[in-house]
């Protein structure tokens, strides 16, 4: 009863504002305030407002959305597990099977080798010290690697 009134309330208050604005000579101004301040008014004649009422002070409700976002969240979990693990060896083998018939037989080969058909033009520094090279060898071997 009190969220009906509310909603109304709103409304004529909306209707209010409208009509002030549309004497002020601002009538698409006034049409758009008129048109959002007859929502409310709407939900309630149509019971969206009774229902949502209802639904929000149910705990059987609250009970029913609570299970539906655990179903969810199993759900995303189970596609989140399958897609990092890639399916099961059958799905791998198929998908490795179809990559490689999706290239043509006379294409050539994809350049998405060790990344060391390119060069660089710089030559790797050479440490000061013995302290220095250990700290930078496992940087220098991922940049060889990229082929920077």
């Amino acid at each position: 009863m009190i969220a009906e009134t509310i909603c109304a309330a709103g409304s004529a208050a909306g209707l209010g504002v409208a009509a002030i604005t549309a004497y002020r000579k601002r009538f698409l101004a006034a049409t758009r305030i008129a048109a959002y301040s007859l929502i409310p008014l709407g939900l309630v004649l149509t019971g969206a407002v009774g229902w949502a009422v209802d639904t929000a002070f149910s705990p059987t409700a609250w009970v029913g959305f609570g299970l539906l976002g655990g179903a969810w969240a199993l759900f995303s979990t189970t596609r989140a597990v399958e897609r990092r693990s890639g399916g099961g060896r059958k799905e791998r083998k198929a998908a490795g099977a179809a990559q490689r018939e999706a290239v043509a037989p006379a294409a050539s080969a994809p350049s998405l080798g060790r990344g060391g058909s390119r060069p660089s033009g710089r030559s790797a520094a050479k440490p000061t010290s013995a302290g220095a090279g250990d700290d930078f060898s496992d940087i220098e071997a991922i940049l060889k690697k990229h082929g920077i």
